[in-house]
């Protein structure tokens, strides 16, 4: 058994994965490929470090274990992508999921007909008709709409839009309207949406009075103090001195910058 099929069968639920974040390549095909990086990388890594331990006069046997070791973690680093991927397509699809719920919506209480609200969404705004047009692939390629539909549910990336596809699928199976349990799914979505609005509006009013005193108020009194100080006591300092005072205030500064955007909701308003 090769390598490939090895770990293959150590992870049969790559396929499943790959199909969530839409990466067209095969389980084998994707392995390969990562098996292929990581190894490139621990290779250069390796012979970086048989030289740095050859000067240093160590064993050259301790650059195998290095390149060993890498070629495990990078391998591993790697073959993560995938779950990365999936949670960036999810993010994506969250973003705008309600404008393409309301969008169905809309185009089946105008009396199309549910397959052609489904491929008018394919032509709609924002990610979430990528996701769409594979249903509707699907579909063209013999696949019968509610089959399609469930198999778009159970490989959807973003749960709320795993909720909307879960509601058209069990008015079909009920043979209900598809309108009442989309329209209802869709106001518990935007009640959601609207409590993260004011969630994150609580932790803006508390990280914009830290952001005020840490990285405003402190940097400029304290700035302001040492400047005096150091003239009263006749202590002299060089460039390099405030280029490193710069170079921390910057990175105070895109710390605050960092946490502004990891709070801020995940959606389109």
């Amino acid at each position: 058994m090769s390598l490939v099929s090895y770990l293959y069968k150590k992870h049969p639920e790559l396929k499943r994965k790959l199909y969530m974040a839409a990466l067209e390549i095969s389980p084998q095909d994707y392995i390969a490929e990562k098996l292929k990086h990581a190894m490139v990388a621990a290779l250069t890594i390796g012979i970086l470090s048989f030289f740095f331990f050859d000067k240093q006069g160590k064993s050259p046997l301790l650059s195998v274990l290095v390149l060993a070791v890498t070629y495990l973690l990078i391998f591993r680093l790697l073959f993560k992508q995938v779950d990365a991927k999936i949670t960036k397509r999810a993010k994506e699809i969250d973003r705008d999921v309600l404008f393409a719920g309301r969008f169905l919506l809309i185009r089946i209480n105008s009396g199309r007909p549910l397959i052609n609200a489904i491929e008018d969404a394919t032509k709609s705004y924002g990610i979430s008709n990528e996701f769409f047009k594979e249903i509707i692939r699907d579909i063209d390629l013999g696949t019968p709409l509610e089959k399609a539909l469930v198999r778009a549910t159970t490989n959807c990336p973003s749960d709320k839009l795993k909720k909307i596809l879960f509601q058209i699928t069990s008015a079909l199976k009920i043979g209900t309207d598809v309108n009442k349990f989309l329209d209802s799914i869709l106001d518990e979505i935007a009640e959601e949406q609207l409590i993260e609005i004011k969630r994150y509006g609580k932790k803006l009013n508390s990280m914009t009075m830290f952001y005020m005193l840490f990285a405003v108020v402190m940097p400029s009194l304290g700035m302001t103090m040492v400047v005096v100080i150091i003239s009263l006591i006749n202590i002299n300092l060089s460039g390099g001195d405030f280029v490193l005072v710069i170079v921390a205030l910057s990175f105070l500064q895109f710390m605050f910058l960092t946490l502004f955007r990891s709070i801020r909701p995940n959606l389109h308003i």
